[in-house]
């Protein structure tokens, strides 16, 4: 028996040069590098037999989705809510370029617990959104068929995490879920049994900086 597979997309690289920790704020589409990195999925499942596609309601999802899509103009796009990137209380602020700007003394309360974490969404509620949301894509498509999803860094890592049993509670610098990355869930009568990850725009990626950036 073949497993069904939700192929879970991160977005390409945002155009952000003021650095701002932008969360759910509209108008943050795609940089040059970015919409590269776009078309890079779009060529990686162009033969993939793809039945299903759905996306986080934000721009930079939508643009990463819009070249995959092309290559399977009969399929409708479905605009899920529960796919959006976390929310954080500190969204809006510009930390900087290393994020320097965050330990400025009116941001560290919201920095007490990394447990939760007290700056935003708990770990628990991304988890149960997005655990619905992969399902409800798996049951879109017949048995051993193909669904792709495109979300954010944190909820696609902690939806991984989900899966895997494993603790929600990490450093956010070591995160498996690069720009442009495919985080594929197995599910076999109706459950996971399986996560494999992959990189397929992994040589457009920019020199790698181990920053904190909490929620993003």
């Amino acid at each position: 028996m073949q497993p069904t597979i939700v192929y879970v997309c991160r977005h390409g690289q945002v155009d952000n040069p003021d650095h701002v920790l932008y969360g759910r704020l509209p108008g943050y589409g795609l940089s040059a590098l970015g919409h590269a990195m776009a078309e890079r999925l779009g060529e990686h499942f162009a033969d993939v037999p793809l039945q299903h596609l759905r996306v986080s309601p934000l721009q930079r999802a939508k643009e990463t989705l819009a070249p995959i899509a092309a290559g399977h103009p009969d399929l409708e796009i479905v605009e899920d809510p529960r796919l959006i990137e976390t929310a954080n209380i500190l969204e809006g602020q510009s930390f900087g370029r290393f994020n320097q700007r965050l330990l400025f003394p009116q941001n560290l309360w919201h920095l007490r617990n990394p447990l939760r974490p007290s700056w935003g969404e708990p770990y628990p509620q991304i988890a149960q959104r997005m655990r619905a949301a992969i399902a409800d894509a798996a049951d879109s498509v017949p048995e051993g068929g193909k669904a792709l999803i495109v979300s954010h860094q944190l909820p696609i890592y902690i939806a991984r995490l989900d899966a895997e049993g494993r603790s929600f509670v990490h450093n956010p610098a070591t995160r498996d879920c690069r720009l442009a990355s495919v985080t594929a869930f197995h599910f076999l009568d109706g459950r996971i049994v399986g996560v494999d990850y992959s990189e397929p725009a992994a040589d457009l990626y920019p020199a790698k900086k181990k920053i904190f950036r909490p929620g993003m």
